[in-house]
């Protein structure tokens, strides 16, 4: 039973993070996410699937390398961190982040996308 419990609890608590992520990184960025993706935008499917998917990745590696709840949730928020600080840092560097994903220019969603998968994932491997 207890390996249930502790299943449901984990589950609960990367589904939960994952909501305030997907809260967080939408309200960070300066166009709306899910109103562009409704009008069928793919570049700005790409770019928050990359994010989400990036944090994913933190999320399942703070999952199998911490010993508590406490350190889960606390290296998830830290990464949330890093995702964020990683968006801010790309689209300083690319100014033109936000006219290309308005325009669903697909190749710069997908290298925003990519970019925040490939944080995720050095994130995800700096918690192992």
């Amino acid at each position: 039973m207890n390996a249930i419990l502790n299943y449901l609890v984990h589950l609960g608590l990367a589904a939960l993070l994952l909501v305030i992520f997907f809260k967080a990184y939408t309200w960070l960025t300066p166009y709306d996410e899910v109103k562009l993706i409704r009008q069928g935008n793919h570049a700005a499917a790409f770019s928050l699937g990359g994010a989400m998917l990036g944090f994913s990745l933190t999320i399942g590696s703070s999952i199998l390398h911490t010993n508590t709840v406490q350190q889960f949730v606390g290296w998830a928020f830290g990464a949330m961190i890093v995702q964020a600080l990683g968006y801010a840092v790309t689209t300083r560097c690319l100014k033109m982040a936000q006219d290309q994903i308005e325009a669903d220019n697909s190749a710069f969603g997908g290298l925003l996308g990519t970019i925040s998968l490939s944080i995720g994932g050095i994130n995800a491997a700096c918690i192992s």
